[in-house]
Formats: structure tokens, C-alpha cells, sequence
């Protein structure tokens, strides 16, 4: 999983935690939510905006809520809403963007991801996600350039996050130099940075390193669930230091946790 999704799925779960907290339901304790006071002169404007905003919020943790029981065009629906309500706001076209490209729609997802990083040229999350749709997609010189404006932000909340994102993209654009350099920074930001490893782990081997990538598609391992190109990467590795039995098991362990590829793969 790239960085930018991470950070996308916890945008929708801080989105579904909002809806919840109006639904009647009751929310967690120790999470306050501000409350507004009405100014001595009522400002039946002031009301409206109020309002808009509430109503935002509730779109927004609808479209999450749907969109973690996988009902993606109901979830596309209330996003869609939620922009119409408030054109200024960008989580409602990153959530669109995340929801289209669940779909399918590639194309669609890339112009909401641009649409939201020139919208918010100093928040550095926005500009990595559109960056990180960009490296996906192909484009690894363009995509850099983007990870360049969001490291150079202000808003440098995801920095560790464009830093690994930047670094596994320059590996795919053959930028060694600056691929190491940027997933090292990512990893002394947060040490268990799993797409910042599994990129360490590919970049080691690549350069015959063998050793040196086992240890990190290890520690990739015990830093968040297996992805099936961990796993295979793994696999490629363990071959080249000649470990059969740990090929075995890492083998075994695909064929289990990801069945259905496994049976593609033997059909194929």
C-alpha cells in the first residue's frame, strides 16, 4: 500500500467517525468537538453557514460510511453532495478521487486529485496524493515534481509520507541516488514506514545487496500486513541468498494469505 492510500483510508475513517457522532449513536469519550457560540447579535447568516457545515459533515461520513461497506457509487453520491455544498473544500474531491479509482475509473480519480492539489498548493497531503496517483499511473518524472511542492509546503504533516512516496518513485524512474537518500529520510521520520521498507527492501536488492534487503523486507513484514509484492519480493530475494526453505515458506504463506491469487497464477 502507498503511503498516499494510508493516508486516504484515514481520511475516510476520521469522515465516518464524523457521521457516526450525529447519528444518534454515541461517540467515544475523550474526543470533544468544539461548540459554537452564538454571537449576542443573532446573524440568521451566520446560522446558514452553521448548517452548511453540519450538513457537509454528515455527507462526508455518509460517503464514508458506504464506502467501507463497499457501496461505492452510494458513497460517490454523498461525496458529490458534499462538494456541491462547499466548492472550497478538498477532502470532498479526494474522497471522489480515492471512490473512482476503487471503480475503475482511472481518469476520473486523476483530474479530482489534480483538481484538489491546485486547490491547495501549501498542503503538502494533497500535493502528495495527486503525486502518488501520478507515479501509479506512469509518470514518475511528473509525479516527482509534485513530491517536490508537497516536501516544499508548509503544511508538513505528511512529510514522511511524500518522502517515501518520492523515494519508491524515483526508483521507478531509475533515480537511485535520490531514491535512497529519500526513503532513508522517510524511515528516520517514522522507522516503520511499511512503504518506505518494502522500497529500501526492492532498491538493496536491485543493487545486489542481498543481505541488506532481507533485513528490510523483514522489517517491512513486522511493520504491517503482507501485501503479495512484499511476499514475491521476498521470494526473489531469499533465492539469491539460496535459502530454499525459507522460499518454501514464504511461499506457503502467499498460497494462504492470498488464495485467490495463487489460483490465477497456477491456472495461468
Amino acid at each position: 500500500m502507498r503511503a498516499a492510500d494510508r493516508l486516504l483510508l484515514l481520511l475516510l475513517a476520521a469522515l465516518l467517525a464524523a457521521g457516526c457522532a450525529r447519528d444518534g449513536r454515541k461517540s467515544r469519550p475523550g474526543k470533544i468537538k468544539v461548540v459554537e457560540q452564538v454571537a449576542p447579535d443573532y446573524d440568521l447568516r451566520d446560522d446558514r453557514a452553521a448548517r452548511d457545515r453540519q450538513k457537509y459533515q454528515e455527507l462526508m461520513g455518509l460517503a464514508g460510511d458506504r464506502f467501507q461497506r463497499g457501496q461505492l457509487e452510494e458513497a460517490l453520491k454523498f461525496a458529490r453532495s458534499a462538494q456541491k455544498l462547499d466548492q472550497g473544500r478538498t477532502d470532498a474531491y479526494t474522497v471522489q478521487a480515492l471512490i473512482q479509482g476503487r471503480l475503475g475509473q482511472d481518469e476520473a480519480a486523476g483530474a479530482l486529485y489534480r483538481k484538489a492539489a491546485e486547490m491547495a498548493p501549501q498542503q503538502g497531503g494533497v500535493l502528495n496524493n495527486y503525486g502518488a496517483w501520478l507515479c501509479a499511473h506512469g509518470h514518475p518524472a511528473e509525479a516527482l515534481v509534485w513530491f517536490d511542492r508537497a516536501l516544499a509546503a508548509p503544511d508538513q504533516g505528511a512529510r514522511a509520507d511524500a518522502l517515501a512516496n518520492a523515494g519508491g518513485c524515483a526508483l521507478d524512474a531509475g533515480q537511485n541516488e535520490r531514491a535512497e537518500k529519500d526513503l532513508r529520510q522517510a524511515l528516520e521520520l517514522i522507522p516503520g514506514n511499511a512503504y518506505a521498507l518494502e522500497s529500501m527492501a526492492r532498491n538493496e536488492f536491485l543493487h545486489g545487496r542481498y543481505f541488506e534487503a532481507r533485513a528490510f523486507y523483514q522489517r517491512r513484514l513486522a511493520a504491517a500486513p503482507a501485501t503479495i509484492s512484499v511476499l514475491q519480493l521476498a521470494i526473489q530475494i531469499e533465492e539469491r541468498l539460496g535459502d530454499r526453505s525459507a522460499v518454501g515458506r514464504i511461499q506457503q504463506r502467499l498460497r494462504e494469505e492470498f488464495p485467490s491469487d495463487a489460483a490465477s497464477k497456477s491456472q495461468g
